[in-house]
Order: structure tokens, then sequence, then C-alpha cells
């Protein structure tokens, strides 16, 4: 299979020696720098850019028939927009905030957690999420998917970032040097506590999920996500 890849930083490195390994091609390097584009040549296209290309990029790659994956955060305020254009032009898209398997894993623990606590009034949820101090956005994607699965199973009506009302859920972010990513949600009564935990030990299981659903969607049509690559729901 030939891929693109719109970004070229330390992920799109890692996903073209994952690629690679799993016997594609690269046929593309896209970063800010990129002039000409020949789209004909790409079988399928992996976006981890930044959030002010993520959209233009979702944009071209439907224009001329590529299917394209994206987990570039914080440009979600255009996500809606990109799902619409999507479906209007027949095209192929999913976006994950987390390509990981077991993020994605993690994610329906989460829902199916927050359904159980839901009528136990006694306990309040929060979150934690740490990541290296290059990442760009604040809380991470992952976070706000894992939020808005709290969301949608509980009493919660929306989250917040460090401080917040009894009906928002507080998100506390944290940025330390090398660390690739954890997310804690804990729920907190006066007797006793729960907790569920995803540590991940490096970005290579990021990379891997974005290839796996790069596979996936080739000759597909459609807006799609990791639920329906790894057949979760």
């Amino acid at each position: 299979m030939n891929i693109a890849l719109f970004g070229y930083g330390k992920m799109g490195k890692m996903i073209e020696q994952i690629a690679l390994n799993r016997g594609h091609q690269i046929v593309a390097k896209i970063d800010v720098d990129t002039t000409e584009i020949n789209f004909s040549e790409m079988d399928v296209a992996i976006d981890f850019s930044m959030p002010t290309a993520a959209f233009n990029n979702i944009k071209r790659c439907i224009d001329n028939k590529v299917p394209i994956i994206s987990g570039t955060t914080g440009w979600l305020n255009d996500y809606d927009k990109a799902v619409h254009y999507c479906n209007e032009h027949r095209g192929s898209f999913i976006y994950a905030s987390n390509f990981s398997l077991g993020v994605n894993i993690f994610f329906e623990l989460n829902e199916y957690l927050a359904k159980m606590m839901s009528h136990l009034k006694q306990y309040e949820v929060g979150m934690e999420e740490i990541h290296h101090t290059q990442k760009l956005d604040s809380p991470s994607g992952t976070a706000i998917t894992l939020a808005e699965g709290i969301i949608a199973n509980s009493k919660y009506k929306n989250w917040s970032l460090e401080q917040g009302n009894e009906d928002e859920i507080i998100i506390h972010s944290k940025r330390r040097d090398a660390v690739p990513g954890t997310h804690k949600v804990d729920y907190q009564s006066r007797v006793d506590s729960i907790a569920i935990k995803h540590t991940a030990h490096n970005r290579e299981g990021f990379a891997l999920g974005a290839v796996i659903a790069a596979e996936w969607i080739k000759g597909k049509t459609g807006v799609f996500s990791m639920r329906d690559v790894l057949n979760l729901g």
C-alpha cells in the first residue's frame, strides 16, 4: 500500500518505520515547507501534522479521493465540518484522539465504568493526564475523549481544566519530560476510591494503530472510528 505522511515529526517518522516493516511504501512526506503534492500516488494518507493544518489536509485528501487517517489533536472545532464534507463528497476519513489499541480498549472500559457509577452519587470523578513537554494541546485529545465518554453516561454536563463546577469533570493536565502519555480516571468517595489507568511506555502503540487503521480503511467510504477498526461496537 502506498502511504503519504502529512506531518513528518517524531510520530511521522515512527509511522514510517512501522509501515515499512509491514510491507508498505511511503510515497510522500508532507511538511510545512512542501509545495507540490502528487495525490495520484497515494492509496491512503496519515495525518499527524499541526492543528492549523489538519482540516485543510483532510479536505484536500477527500477532494482527491484519498482516504485519510487523522491523529492530529487541537483542531476539533472543525470536526463536524470535516464529517459533513466527507459525507457530502463520499470520502473516507477516520479521526481518533489516540490510535493506540490499548487506549481504545481503555475508552470502552471508561464508558462501562461510567455507566456502573452513574447511580452512586457519593462518588465524584476526576481525571489526570501527563504528557511530554513538547505536546501542544492541553488537555490531551485522549483526555477529552475520556471525559466525553463519562458525560454521555453520567450526571456530568461538561469538563473543565484544573477547576470547575460540581457538574463538570475536572481534568488535571501535567507536562513532564519524556512521558509518552498517562491517563487516569479516578472515582473518589469519603470511604474509598476506584481508578482505572492507561500508561503508554513509548509512542510505538500510537503509530501501529494508525497504520492498522490505514490498512483497514482502504476501499471503504464514509466516516469511521477506531471502534469500527477494532470491531468494538
